[in-house]
């Protein structure tokens, strides 16, 4: 991915090394499941933890880093300059339909860190808080994707970050609240196809941002696409199901399978219209 040299984002907040002020509101052993059934499934903690953890906005020292203090740090330099072109993308695509695109930060952690949705750990992975217009990652998640889910390359890395910022225009369209709403009182099941829904258009938005940033930039480079075709189909419900318990649970996914992350990803990317990506209305998926 060509990235170098390009407008990095100033909505980067760096913990990186600061004290977590760890405690796991609501807690106990609950709480540990939540965190692990993230971890296994790739669930967006701040839904999970909405029943455990009460809204309270974090109390960890927050600094925000300047585009030139990232600079001497590559992979943080990268993520950087990523969410600047999701900015460029989503303020074009908003201003086409007259909207207005609100900036979401994006926090850098080591560990766990506190947000309005609970406390973030580093096992869960990379994860959005509507509740604070958020996304968070520690960057070790990198490595994990590298080495653990078999997930190399830096546009591998920039799909992460496209698809949690994907939650945020979920979350500034409405989409997300009406999605929980949905899911009151409904089955586990039925619950569970809901968030499916969600989280793959969430990939197809990802593949909107690709589109739009190659188109106005030119940033992918041969073998691009299949890095973030292969993270996407590393992290479906079935192959981490089948990888973790030997077995493939359809009702209990939340993100979807292998195959419908790679499908929708690729029609966001093919189009590069969000207009393409209700999954809410799909048929099938």
């Amino acid at each position: 991915m060509k990235w170098k040299g390009r407008r990095r984002s100033r909505n980067i907040e760096d913990r990186r090394g600061q004290p977590s002020g760890r405690r796991m509101l609501g807690g106990g052993i609950g709480t540990l499941i939540v965190v692990l059934v993230a971890m296994y499934f790739g669930v967006d903690p701040s839904f999970l933890l909405q029943g455990l953890n009460s809204a309270a906005p974090s109390t960890a020292t927050q600094s925000r880093s300047a585009p030139a203090d990232l600079a001497n740090d590559p992979l943080a330099d990268m993520v950087s300059v990523v969410m600047a072109d999701t900015e460029d993308v989503w303020h074009e695509i908003f201003a086409e339909s007259g909207r207005r695109y609100v900036e979401p930060k994006l926090v850098l952690f080591t560990g766990s860190t506190r947000s309005a949705c609970g406390t973030g750990q580093a096992a869960t992975g990379p994860f959005y808080c509507p509740a604070d217009q958020k996304a968070y990652i520690d960057l070790s998640f990198y490595e994990d994707l590298r080495t653990g889910f078999r997930a190399p390359g830096d546009f591998a890395q920039a799909y992460v970050i496209a698809h949690e910022v994907g939650h945020h225009v979920q979350n500034i369209l409405g989409i997300s609240g009406e999605m929980r709403r949905m899911q009151q009182g409904r089955s586990r099941a039925e619950a569970n196809e809901l968030s499916v829904r969600l989280e793959l258009q969430a990939d197809c938005f990802a593949g909107v941002w690709a589109n739009r940033a190659d188109r106005a930039k030119g940033i992918l480079e041969v073998g691009d696409i299949e890095e973030a075709l292969n993270a996407a189909s590393a992290i479906g419900d079935d192959r981490l199901q089948r990888q973790g318990q030997g077995h493939v649970v359809p009702e209990s996914f939340t993100h979807g399978s292998s195959a419908q992350r790679q499908r929708w990803f690729r029609r966001g990317l093919e189009s590069g219209s969000p207009d393409t990506c209700d999954t809410f209305s799909a048929a099938t998926l």
